[in-house]
């Protein structure tokens, strides 16, 4: 039996509200380069396109040399290491991050992200619905 391409059902939830269940393909994934930073790509997974009620789920990839400036987000981060290593700074301090670590990003923590290795490193990036102002910090 062959596994279809996407599924839906509609499923009481808690609230006695109706929502959709969605399956994607990664290989259908669509990219494309983020604006703030050198080398860094991301895919969205799910989010309320897909009628998420709550958050965001995306994919993030950091090539050889990427560097992402510091900035701060108006919504928290929460984030899993896929792949690769890589430095994040936040609020002043330096991280070594790998494959299978996790970051809790709060609102308006100051972070950036760089990645001197040889190799992709990609993580996954969950975010609730809402605004989110992105500021870069001018480092002088």
């Amino acid at each position: 039996m062959s596994e279809p391409d996407a599924t839906t059902t509609d499923e009481p939830t808690t609230d006695g509200s109706t929502t959709e269940a969605v399956v994607k393909r990664g290989d259908e994934l669509a990219t494309s380069e983020v604006d703030a930073g050198e080398g860094m790509s991301k895919g969205v997974l799910i989010d309320e396109s897909d009628d998420a009620p709550h958050f965001a789920m995306r994919r993030f990839e950091l090539a050889p040399d990427a560097h992402v400036p510091n900035h701060t987000n108006e919504v928290e981060h929460e984030q899993y290491v896929l792949a690769g290593e890589y430095t994040v700074g936040l609020d002043g301090e330096e991280y070594t991050v790998a494959e299978g670590d996790a970051l809790l990003i709060p609102a308006g923590v100051r972070h950036w992200y760089r990645n001197d290795g040889d190799e992709p490193a990609a993580f996954i990036c969950v975010v609730p619905h809402g605004d989110d102002t992105i500021r870069v910090i001018d480092e002088e």
